[in-house]
């Protein structure tokens, strides 16, 4: 089965200090990545920068707050705003993570973990399907960093995540710093994880700093991208194609060449790993 999700490239999360230099400039960029809910009650000059750009670049709107995981209702208010934005911006896909971020109303604007047991994944499953209904559109769903584990869980996250794909047809956002950080944290092999993941359920990749505390990591997204992601982002693209790539640097955002410069890293690094059909695609794009 071919991959329904083109390959857009190499991206860039769109960060509030560049706005300006963006639009003016127009940088050597394959796509943007935008944070939804900065925009879905921003005012409307906001929208048309957004629609500015748009006339250059492929979108795509990733959340942080639909809480899929969670067993409270969907928010409707949030989903009839988030479908505002979509219809005004027209982005490639729209993603968001597997996790919950709040209950009883209350939202923790945290990405928080769910049990991984047979329940909770129809759970989750019934939740996609009733959220891409709302959206009218299929979702793209991302693996997020964790830092404890239920002890009731019994399916290794990278199949459930599989399973999930699977039964809701929403395209797995493979967040390979993620992986790294969640492998490291619960001490299992993060090649395991993408080996489990479908290349054809792939839509995205995201590639992120993080802080090192020893005992464990914390997905910062405040630096460069680590020699071990790195790595890891090789291996994935030799065992599962090239799939739009995208740094995250949320925190300490640094001039734009730097982005500049670590997204041509990942083109490099994508270029070395990949088969030779692949590797003639990055060389017309350079």
């Amino acid at each position: 089965m071919s991959n329904p999700y083109p390959d857009l490239g190499f991206g860039l999360g769109l960060r509030a200090p560049h706005y300006e230099q963006v639009l003016r400039e127009k940088p050597k960029v394959d796509f943007f990545e935008i944070i939804s809910e900065n925009y879905i009650d921003a005012h409307e000059g906001y929208w048309e920068y957004l629609a500015d750009l748009r006339a250059h670049y492929p979108m795509i709107m990733h959340g942080v707050s639909m809480n899929i995981g969670s067993a409270d209702p969907f928010n409707d208010d949030y989903f009839r705003k988030l479908k505002k934005l979509i219809d005004h911006l027209q982005p490639i896909w729209v993603s968001d993570h597997l996790c919950f971020t709040g209950l009883g109303g209350h939202n923790t604007h945290d990405l928080l973990p769910i049990p991984y047991v047979q329940e909770s994944l129809q759970h989750v499953i019934s939740r996609i399907h009733e959220a891409q209904e709302k959206l009218g559109r299929t979702l793209v769903i991302e693996n997020p960093s964790t830092y404890l584990e239920f002890q009731a869980s019994d399916i290794p996250e990278w199949e459930f995540l599989r399973e999930v794909a699977k039964a809701t047809g929403c395209g797995v956002l493979l967040d390979v710093n993620n992986v790294y950080v969640s492998s490291f944290n619960h001490g299992y092999d993060p090649k395991q994880y993408i080996d489990a993941i479908p290349a054809d359920a792939i839509a995205q990749i995201h590639l992120a700093g993080h802080l090192n505390l020893g005992t464990h990591i914390i997905d910062t997204h405040d630096n460069h991208v680590i020699d071990a992601v790195w790595d890891l982002y090789a291996y994935t693209v030799a065992n599962k194609g090239l799939h739009s790539t995208m740094i995250e640097w949320d925190d300490n955002i640094p001039a734009f060449n730097v982005l500049l410069a670590e997204i041509n890293k990942a083109r490099d690094v994508a270029l070395r790993s990949t088969t030779n059909d692949d590797a003639h695609v990055l060389q017309r794009r350079a």
